[in-house]
């Protein structure tokens, strides 16, 4: 006997094991669900599930008749195969893989053989949200107004004694001097011209001290 590529063999000769995969997947499309072995199930289940995906191309289109023909190779049932390409197929139009499903339910009485029930999966696809990370997005550009450009910045900073104290980047010092500088120079005419008669009457008077002495 030919050593099997993956896993042991069910039955005694390869074409005996296609026999039994035929049976349980005539009886799996035909029932929904089927209770086997736990090895049966798992070897079953990529057997049955390339059949459906050859159903489901048939169903959009890819080379229907070249598809029906392939399924019949492997089910002889007609009946069979008219319910999994006109039934089951439509279901798994949108679902990408995962049609059928296995559960576990302990072992058998008599030779304890592991037991499982495989079934096909009737609920809605619902394809879930992408969890892979996006791309950071640049940040928006902060628009500045005109009186935030104006105003000084003001930085913090600490002084001997540990407290911290805000300071003006700008040179606030140097404006302040400029601003009294052009207040002394606008100031009003007519104090001046008081004074300056003050200073004439005071220079006459020690003109006149000078001649009497």
């Amino acid at each position: 006997m030919p050593k099997p590529k993956k896993g042991p063999r069910l039955g005694g000769s390869p074409a005996h094991q296609r026999l039994i995969l035929r049976n349980l997947a005539t009886a799996l499309f035909e029932h929904g669900r089927i209770t086997t072995t736990e090895a049966k199930a798992r070897t079953l289940r990529p057997y049955a599930e390339k059949l459906i995906t050859k159903a489901k191309k048939a169903h959009l289109g890819e080379n229907p008749l070249h598809q029906r023909r392939e399924v019949l190779r492997a089910i002889t049932d007609k009946g069979v195969v008219h319910h999994l390409f006109t039934e089951i197929a439509p279901t798994y139009a949108e679902r990408p893989g995962g049609y059928t499903r296995i559960t576990k339910i302990g072992p058998r009485h008599g030779d304890n053989a592991p037991m499982a029930v495989i079934e096909l999966v009737n609920e809605a696809y619902s394809p879930k949200p992408s969890t892979a990370k996006k791309k950071a997005e640049p940040a928006a550009p902060v628009e500045v107004s005109k009186a935030d450009e104006d105003a000084p910045a003001e930085v913090e900073a600490t002084n001997e004694a540990g407290d911290t104290e805000v300071l003006s980047t700008e040179v606030t010092e140097v404006e302040t001097a400029e601003a009294e500088s052009t207040a002394e120079a606008t100031e009003d005419p007519a104090e001046t011209e008081e004074e300056a008669p003050e200073a004439t009457d005071e220079a006459a008077d020690e003109s006149e001290t000078d001649e009497k002495a």
